[in-house]
């Protein structure tokens, strides 16, 4: 059986490392796409221009797409993303 998450811990070490506010603009995020009926059944929310350079969570910069093709993006040492593009191949 699963251990039960401590969701008050969390909340306290989202709060302590600063991730609270983002947590919740992301939260709002999630919820105004489904106050449009928006099915996000399987989906992952994605960023257009990610966060890390500079996006924002406002609607027209977010899209739905399959959790393999969000989590498939090249990353930097600290986790960003490096490229939200397609991934070309040089001839």
């Amino acid at each position: 059986m699963a251990k039960a998450r401590n969701y008050k811990r969390e909340y306290q070490q989202q709060k302590a490392r600063g991730e609270h506010e983002d947590r919740m603009d992301r939260q709002r995020a999630r919820r105004r796409l489904d106050a449009k009926g928006v099915d996000r059944t399987g989906k992952d929310i994605d960023h257009k221009r990610p966060l890390s350079k500079g996006g924002s969570n406002d609607d027209a910069n977010l899209r739905l797409v399959s959790p393999g093709t969000n989590r498939s993006f090249e990353r930097n040492s600290d986790s960003s993303v490096k490229s939200n593009g397609s991934k070309r191949r040089s001839k």
